[in-house]
């Protein structure tokens, strides 16, 4: 569950409060930890903030302000409430991608929920914000031009290749909604009278290959609501063997286009998010209004750069995906490109 790197820096800021005799292990006592953390330290050197510097402002805010924690009686530090959500949220943030490990990139991230702590004041101060980290997490986008070490030299290619590799595992959890725990967490009400459609798409998502369901209707007339009661039979456990361990993300499309700039962002977001797909055969895509990635994302900078991104991972079954498109949308950009048409059977 925990990386081992991280297991260390967990009990190296129980261990400081230790030594300090504080009753208490504070979310600035498992930042300083991060500090020493080289997951953390590669997400906190990619959004422009100075560690060594970061280092010693926790260091006197520890020493100089948390003087009330002192305790007289010899018991073992204790994590705050706070400490305990932000690895309990980065925990549930993980899972929820379909990974196994937690490590220090995914606290850094988690901890930004703690607005009100000094910790996050700290971090803020260097002018680094919870986007920054999952920009770079996601797809290895660095907001400091350089990318350097902690010694000052410049990484090389070869690295930055590594700890993209490694980081771009978030890409579900920064552009994605995971509708299997949104079913789980009650947050999905029963799907009346459409057991038909999602019976069509159990059948569709059985196959070998074209197994990509499409929904075609009026806005308004529930083709969203079909995807979710589909999540809320899988996490029932009410649907054939073969689909019993699948997760199906919901695209989020705000979320995809938030911050893109540059001619490019878009299709790197979206190929990062299809590779993770990829990666998970046990993962279904769910894009709502799927003519805004194909076609009508042109507004990103190159609609035929996104749609070709989908083509070869649709191709022989590689990645299930559901769509979902009005009766004009699909006249207008589907019925056009008769690659995509073959790839979605309409449902």
């Amino acid at each position: 569950m925990l990386s081992k790197d991280l297991e260390i820096s967990l009990h190296r800021a129980l261990d400081h409060a230790n030594d300090l005799k504080h009753e208490f292990a504070t979310l600035e006592h498992l930042l300083l930890a991060l500090t020493e953390d080289k997951d953390a330290i590669a997400v906190l050197e990619a959004c422009g903030v100075n560690v060594d510097e970061l280092s010693q402002i926790l260091k006197s805010h520890i020493e100089d302000d948390l003087q009330y924690l002192v305790s007289s009686n010899k018991e073992e530090a204790k994590p705050t409430a706070g400490f305990q959500r932000v690895v309990q949220r980065s925990i549930i943030h993980v899972q929820s991608s379909g990974r196994k490990e937690v490590n220090g990139a995914n606290i850094i991230v988690a901890l930004f929920s703690e607005r009100e702590s000094n910790a996050v004041h700290f971090l803020k101060e260097q002018e680094m914000s919870r986007f920054d980290a999952v920009n770079f997490i996601s797809h290895g986008i660095s907001k400091s031009p350089l990318n350097s070490s902690s010694d000052g030299s410049t990484s090389t290619d070869e690295d930055k290749t590594e700890e993209n590799n490694k980081s771009g595992n978030d890409a579900l959890s920064a552009y994605c909604v995971n509708l299997n725990d949104k079913s789980k967490s009650g947050s999905i009400d029963p799907l009346i009278g459409r057991e038909f459609e999602v019976d069509r798409t159990i059948q569709i998502l059985c196959r070998r290959t074209k197994n990509n369901p499409l929904y075609v209707g009026d806005p308004g007339v529930g083709k969203t609501a079909i995807a979710e009661g589909l999540a809320k039979r899988i996490a029932d456990e009410q649907v054939p063997d073969v689909l019993s361990e699948a997760i199906v993300f919901s695209l989020d499309m705000g979320a995809l286009l938030a911050g893109t700039r540059y001619r490019g962002d878009f299709e790197e977001r979206l190929k990062a998010v299809i590779s993770e797909i990829e990666k998970n055969p046990n993962a279904i895509l769910f894009i709502d209004e799927i003519h805004t990635v194909i076609g009508a994302g042109a507004t990103s900078g190159g609609a035929m750069d996104a749609s070709n991104l989908l083509k070869p991972a649709l191709q022989g079954g590689i990645l299930r995906c559901i769509g979902s498109t009005t009766y004009k949308e699909y006249r207008s950009h589907f019925e056009k490109d008769r690659a995509l048409v073959r790839r979605f059977p309409e449902n």
